[in-house]
């Protein structure tokens, strides 16, 4: 019994590996608001209703391949901050966030699934919030490494007073994820977060065009002032003892 529930499993892997690979080929042709189970049955040779054994609606499958892409951005980000884990933060900072780009550039469709529009009558459930969550825990990495390093130098409040509202919000954040990060460092995070899925969506999506031309020394010049604006800093140079 066993060997056959193992061949039934392997079966079920195949079959749903399948359906993910055609329902990608729609998005790419049609878009995410045009994916269509009867559609991908149909270009698969299944029946619809063997194809809802595997997705109950096209929103299953909809999140499926969306918790693909972030987890497949996730993997890529933090491969780079595993791999930069010598480095210099801010140069930690800028390998995290060309990696994303980098998938970015070679995903494309995906990218825009989960950072284009929003799909009508899609709404996103809870189990897509920690796939979403690896890219911003990777920068948020990055930040606490250079707190413990004393390379987080944190904004001068006098200059830009953190109004009280954002300061609730930092600290519901630092609470929630557990991390030894202070207030005005956290804020910092969530606004570099936000600019450079900005920075990639207008290089991917066209706004660039005839307005950067040098797109990779812009990017790693945009998100290395981003690494500023956080706090993060060099590693400071101990004195030789």
């Amino acid at each position: 019994m066993s060997v056959i529930r193992g061949a039934r499993e392997r079966a079920r892997i195949e079959v749903t590996a399948a359906i993910k690979e055609e329902a990608r080929r729609q998005l790419l042709a049609e878009g995410p608001s045009r994916l269509s189970l009867r559609a991908v049955a149909r270009e698969l040779g299944m029946v619809s209703s063997a194809l809802y054994r595997y997705f109950a609606s096209r929103d299953d499958l909809l999140t499926a391949l969306i918790i693909d892409a972030y987890d497949s951005l996730g993997e890529d980000a933090e491969q780079a901050l595993d791999r930069s884990r010598s480095e210099d933060p801010v140069q930690r900072w800028i390998a995290v966030c060309r990696a994303v780009r980098g998938w970015a550039l070679a995903h494309p469709h995906e990218y825009a699934l989960i950072y284009g529009s929003p799909v009508p009558g899609y709404s996103a459930p809870l189990d897509t919030i920690g796939p979403a969550s690896r890219v911003g825990l990777a920068l948020i990495a990055v930040a606490e490494d250079a707190h413990a390093a004393g390379a987080l130098v944190l904004p001068d409040e006098t200059v830009t007073p953190i109004p009280e509202g954002v300061r609730a919000d930092a600290w519901r954040l630092v609470r929630d994820l557990d991390r030894n990060l202070p207030a005005g460092a956290v804020a910092g995070l969530v606004a570099a977060w936000a600019q450079l899925f900005g920075l990639i969506s207008f290089e991917l999506f066209g706004q660039f065009e005839r307005v950067v031309d040098a797109r990779d020394e812009f990017f790693d010049h945009t998100v290395a002032a981003l690494a500023h604006q956080v706090g993060i800093r060099r590693s400071p140079v101990l004195p030789a003892e």
